[in-house]
């Protein structure tokens, strides 16, 4: 499993981000990984589409990839690139634990809510990690901290 070490909010997390203007998702991500990892991907399947809670979410596609070309490298948006064996996976934040799971169900394209992306979340997330969930609220305002560690 191919994950990143963000910069702006030191987690591993799935290589993705935003789609631009003009760009679908199956490009946009294609795009990402080739920026935060340095890899040439293609897109298998389309493993779900998922629908925020809230507004601590944003409407998101999942992709199982391939790599086809590429040297895992690091970018100004990641600390660490690192694929890991399933049995061995570093502790993923909500809700990426989640779409891993999905990634190993059969059948079309789950379609679901981030129901894990919540306000109650949140709030047990910012008494045990306080400087991780201000890093991400700061990373949502569009401020990253981007520090080279």
């Amino acid at each position: 499993m191919l994950l990143i070490l963000r910069r702006d909010v030191p987690v591993w997390v799935l290589p993705g981000g935003g789609i631009d203007l003009g760009e679908t998702p199956e490009q946009a991500i294609v795009r990402e990984i080739l920026e935060e990892t340095g890899l040439t991907v293609k897109i298998d399947r389309t493993v779900g589409h998922y629908y925020p809670l809230n507004r601590l979410a944003k409407r998101t596609a999942l992709f199982e990839c391939s790599v086809l070309a590429g040297t895992p490298s690091l970018s100004p948006e990641t600390r660490g690139v690192h694929f890991f064996p399933l049995s061995a996976l570093p502790s993923l934040p909500i809700p990426y634990r989640e779409w891993v799971e999905d990634g190993f169900t059969a059948g079309p394209p789950v379609k679901k809510q981030l129901k894990s992306v919540n306000y109650k979340n949140l709030v047990k997330y910012l008494v045990t990690h306080p400087i991780l969930v201000f890093r991400f609220l700061l990373a949502r305002l569009g401020i990253p901290i981007n520090h080279s560690f």
